[in-house]
């Protein structure tokens, strides 16, 4: 009997326990769980696409520019005093074997213009694109004229792309007329070569250099397309080694899988301050060391004790405080923006602000 009533406790002691157990583990798993949540918020959130951090180098726009003529408006042309307007209408029609003499031309419905346009990587042949047309003389409106046809050429002498189209305004765009966009305006015919399969190394050119964030990306590729594959040269560029078995055709998937990989971009701590409208942007990483700043009947005190009480217009902060705690001090007594900025360029010039100053 003692036997069997020790054999049933025991039992009992080990269904509590494993309960307990699986209990506790269950629990934790939750907690690894919910941190996991949490911790891949906070990468998300503060993360970047390398997509929109750097670009392949040799993968950019080109610009194309031509001459060209606006006709069809109402009134709103060239005046008879642009006489490059009246020479480029003559020859016009001369190539369409109109023969006139091109000092009798007094039209106002002609407009000279120039003809801006980005040609974008890989653009192939037919392939449309936006265009820009700027008058050059003295026409008050290019509104509801018509583009002629108008060869767009690179800074190599080349024709790139052909413009031609009806101009069109929107209903909000009446304040300036003397620059209109013509959406899908010019058609590509010539093709900018740029091979990629068969390139063996490329370079990764960040938008804005920064080692830190330079070395978080080279290891950020190492870690998920292999040891070596991505290798830091300076602040502004990484060396990407193409693997053997993508070098020949697969360099555009080697290029997508690095463009969606995410980082987490560094910043140097930075105040920017626009005098003119009193606009402020401050860095979440900018601190303010220990001192005093008196700005007329405003009083300014970081030191190293304890935030104490705001007392009338004077604010004590701790030493090492933040801009974000400077500015709802000063919010709080009512300190205008050109306080603010003056203060911030007192706190620089003394060598207390712990970021870089910029004034635009």
């Amino acid at each position: 009997m003692n036997k069997g009533k020790f054999n049933n406790n025991q039992y009992d002691y080990n269904i509590k326990y494993n309960f307990e157990s699986q209990s506790i583990f269950k629990i934790l798993f939750c907690l690894l769980f919910v941190l996991a949540i949490i911790f891949a918020g906070v990468t998300a959130t503060d993360a970047a696409r390398i997509k929109d951090l750097a670009s392949i180098k040799g993968v950019r726009i080109n610009q194309l520019t031509g001459y060209g003529l606006i006709v069809g408006l109402d009134g709103t042309g060239d005046k008879s005093g642009v006489n490059f307007t009246k020479q480029s209408l003559g020859n016009m029609m001369e190539k369409m074997n109109i023969h006139i003499d091109k000092n009798q031309l007094n039209v106002k419905n002609v407009a000279a213009v120039m003809v801006t346009a980005n040609i974008p990587p890989f653009a192939r042949i037919g392939d449309r694109i936006d265009i820009v047309a700027s008058s050059l003389g003295d026409a008050k409106s290019l509104k509801g004229g018509t583009l002629l046809i108008t060869p767009l050429k690179g800074i190599n002498g080349k024709i790139y792309a052909i413009a031609q189209g009806a101009v069109t305004v929107g209903a909000g765009d009446d304040g300036h007329l003397q620059v209109v966009r013509i959406s899908n305006g010019a058609t590509v015919e010539k093709e900018i070569s740029f091979k990629l399969d068969g390139k063996k190394k490329l370079l990764l050119s960040l938008f804005r250099p920064d080692f830190t964030t330079a070395r978080r990306m080279a290891d950020v590729i190492n870690v998920s397309l292999g040891s070596g594959v991505a290798e830091t040269v300076d602040a502004s560029a990484i060396n990407l080694k193409i693997p053997d078995n993508m070098w020949k055709t697969g360099v555009a998937e080697f290029i997508a899988d690095i463009e969606s990989l995410s980082v987490v971009p560094d910043t140097i701590a930075r105040v920017i301050i626009n005098e003119k409208t009193g606009t402020v942007v401050i860095g979440e990483d900018v601190t303010i060391s220990p001192v005093a700043i008196a700005h007329g009947d405003l009083s300014v005190i970081v030191n190293k004790g304890e935030i104490d009480e705001s007392i009338g217009k004077t604010i004590n902060l701790p030493g090492s405080s933040t801009i974000g705690e400077l500015v709802n001090g000063l919010n709080s007594i009512g300190a205008s923006s050109k306080d603010l900025i003056s203060i911030l360029q007192s706190i620089q010039a003394a060598g207390a602000l712990q970021a870089e100053l910029e004034i635009i």
